[in-house]
């Protein structure tokens, strides 16, 4: 199998040395950016569910406000893959910001007065969001060196964990002095802080391809269908990463979904409470902000299968739920699947960002976005559905084997064992770091 060049050192990348992350200036740049769109992303259906409360909306238009965004989401996710690695990435972020923050003030000025007015722009800021995804991985490649890249994307999700677990009390503060009109608008600024902050990624105009060679970003007389196809053709060359997409897709439409659905119910009819619920949701967060404290200075022997095994862990979720236990339980099994994502989730993002040709980079990684992102209301749809069909209990059953079996499967990959098709146990970040076991 031919060996995609390592990514090249970016300006500032190196100069930092080993100190912290969150010192490289450029770095900072990007994560402050990449932190207003995550919080601007998680904002949006609250603050559109606050618009519910007071009547503003009803609820099935709350439901097609979110159709439309999830519709951009998923129709614009490709379309930046092939953009980021065609044209500049922080261009990518910069129109993907502005699209998401001039969406904000029209659904502000469609509130209570038309919904298709509100349904356009939610689609046009579920673009921006879409688009942004693969553009900020490849940036974190860029920026930052191959040996701090984990610190980094742990650095990155750790501030998503942050902002989902402090966000609903600050919106719900902020309702108390703010209308919801002004609270869109506010989700419209935390976009503009996302395209504009981040600083320019260090490559020039000529990316290094598979082998080496260099391909000019603007090149004449492609097409999108032909540059994403070879996106897909660099995702297959590593089959750690189609085992390991195939497993995550099948945790995220099923774990996820259960989640989703049964909690609230299990929640409701069994303990007659919604703590069970806000606990459980609440342990998910702060497990996975352990979680990602851990996996920032952890380098596991097997660390793809490691990183599978945690994935695994989302199985005790939906498993908790099956039989009536004390709430405690419940929490605990969801504060494990917290812990268990974000020891995938980081390892995952570093190891695409070593492992896939530079060019081709944000390609794969909206292949990634795509189907994990992409099947996850199919599983939504229909886990209510087979929950009234077989009873709650299978299905749990069920989706918790899914959880448990699908990872372990891709573990049987031999490249799993690193995310990596290189002979060699140590990952190159272990090597470049000095990291010790």
């Amino acid at each position: 199998m031919p060996t995609s060049p390592a990514p090249t050192t970016t300006r500032g990348a190196g100069s930092g040395g080993r100190r912290p992350i969150l010192l490289d200036v450029a770095f900072l740049r990007l994560w402050t950016g990449a932190t207003a769109s995550g919080l601007a992303t998680w904002a949006l259906p609250f603050v559109l569910g606050l618009a519910v409360l007071d009547r503003t909306l009803g609820a099935t238009d709350l439901g097609l406000l979110l159709a439309a965004r999830t519709i951009g989401f998923l129709a614009a996710v490709p379309v930046a893959g092939v953009l980021a690695d065609r044209h500049s990435r922080r261009k990518v972020v910069l129109w993907a910001g502005l699209a998401s923050g001039a969406a904000a003030p029209v659904l502000a000025a469609g509130l209570g007065r038309s919904v298709p007015l509100m349904a356009a722009a939610a689609a046009v800021a579920g673009a921006g969001q879409g688009a942004c995804r693969p553009a900020y991985q490849a940036l974190t490649a860029e920026v930052v060196d191959a040996g701090r890249r984990q610190q980094a994307n742990a650095a990155m999700t750790l501030a998503v964990r942050v902002t989902t677990l402090v966000g609903p009390s600050l919106a719900a503060l902020l309702a108390v002095f703010l209308d919801t009109a002004a609270l869109l608008v506010g989700i419209g600024l935390l976009w503009l802080v996302a395209a504009f902050v981040p600083g320019r990624g260090a490559r020039p105009g000529v990316t290094g391809g598979a082998g080496g060679a260099g391909r000019a970003k603007d090149a004449p007389g492609t097409s999108f269908l032909a540059d994403f196809g070879e996106g897909v053709r660099e995702a297959r060359r590593h089959p750690w990463f189609i085992a390991g997409l195939g497993a995550l897709t099948a945790v995220i439409a099923t774990g996820y979904s259960a989640t989703g659905v049964a909690l609230p119910l299990v929640s409701r009819d069994e303990y007659g409470t919604e703590v069970v619920l806000a606990g459980a949701m609440t342990a998910y967060t702060a497990g996975a902000l352990a979680g990602a404290l851990l996996i920032a200075r952890w380098r596991p022997r097997s660390p793809g299968r490691a990183a599978l095994a945690g994935l695994a862990a989302y199985g005790f979720a939906p498993l908790s739920l099956v039989l009536p236990v004390h709430p405690a339980v419940v929490m605990a099994a969801y504060a494990v699947a917290g812990v268990g994502i974000e020891l995938f989730n980081v390892p995952w993002f570093t190891a695409a960002q070593r492992e896939v040709a530079p060019d081709r980079l944000a390609r794969v990684s909206s292949l990634d976005f795509l189907l994990s992102y992409g099947l996850a209301p199919l599983g939504l749809a229909l886990i209510a559905p087979a929950i009234e069909a077989f009873g709650a209990a299978p299905v749990l059953v069920a989706c918790a084997f899914t959880c448990f079996a699908a990872p372990a499967a891709a573990a049987l990959v031999p490249s799993s064992r690193g995310f990596s098709h290189r002979p060699a146990a140590e990952p190159a970040e272990a090597r470049a770091t000095g990291a010790t076991r």
